[in-house]
């Protein structure tokens, strides 16, 4: 799991700093994954596991998002990266990969003084690296959406963990996924980061078996 308990398998990484929770949480009755309730948790960080964690998401650019996010993350919280998405989202061009990939030096440069990123160098130019490799992929393979998905064969994998212990840090699908990212020219993709890619953007579903959020709970309330 990552710094601040998010279920991410065995991340030993540390968060170096914490955003200041921005909305107070109620307590609403439901149960939740470990990491969504830690202390420090704000409204926001709630929302993303009850609506974005383990939701399948396809889109060329919306998995591009993620996969830079995740490599973002390496080192640091989640909650961290979250609370600056609208930000990257912005000062990245929406994640358009066309866009990321005809970034200039000059305005990467720019991002490095900008402390609403954060401010790796290598992480920030990992960017327009990624952008450039997944268009090379949608070049050779009509979608990176597709090609992503191909590593679960296009369906999502339902776990049934019982303890955030009982996650998995990585496996044989974000291994092969790690490398083939890394034969195209992706960095900041190693095998936990696919696997935290995965988690987050439902190709994996880790929900804990007794979270709300777990499709086979028969008391979760339906989402309209």
């Amino acid at each position: 799991m990552d710094g601040d308990g998010r279920v991410t398998g065995s991340r030993k990484t540390r968060a170096t700093r914490q955003p200041v929770p921005q909305e107070p949480l109620a307590d609403d009755g439901l149960p939740r994954c470990p990491w969504a309730t830690v202390a420090g948790a704000d409204a926001s960080y709630r929302r993303y596991h009850d609506q974005e964690w383990g939701v399948p998401l396809h889109g060329d650019d919306a998995l591009f998002e993620f996969l830079v996010l995740e490599g973002a993350q390496a080192g640091l919280s989640w909650r961290t990266v979250l609370a600056k998405r609208a930000h990257y989202r912005k000062r990245f061009h929406d994640f358009s990969i066309a866009r990321v990939a005809a970034m200039t030096d000059v305005e990467l440069e720019s991002l490095l003084e900008d402390s609403g990123l954060i401010r790796n160098r290598l992480k920030i130019f990992s960017a327009r690296d990624n952008a450039r490799a997944a268009r090379e992929i949608i070049v050779r393979h009509g979608s990176l959406d597709a090609w992503l998905w191909s590593f679960v064969k296009g369906t999502p994998r339902l776990n049934h963990w019982q303890r955030p212990q009982d996650v998995p840090a990585s496996t044989a699908e974000s291994d092969a996924m790690s490398k083939a990212l890394r034969a195209h020219g992706f960095r900041f993709v190693g095998s936990t980061i696919c696997y935290a890619f995965m988690q987050a953007t439902g190709m994996v579903n880790d929900h804990l078996v007794h979270c709300f959020r777990h499709p086979q709970r028969s008391d979760k309330p339906r989402r309209s």
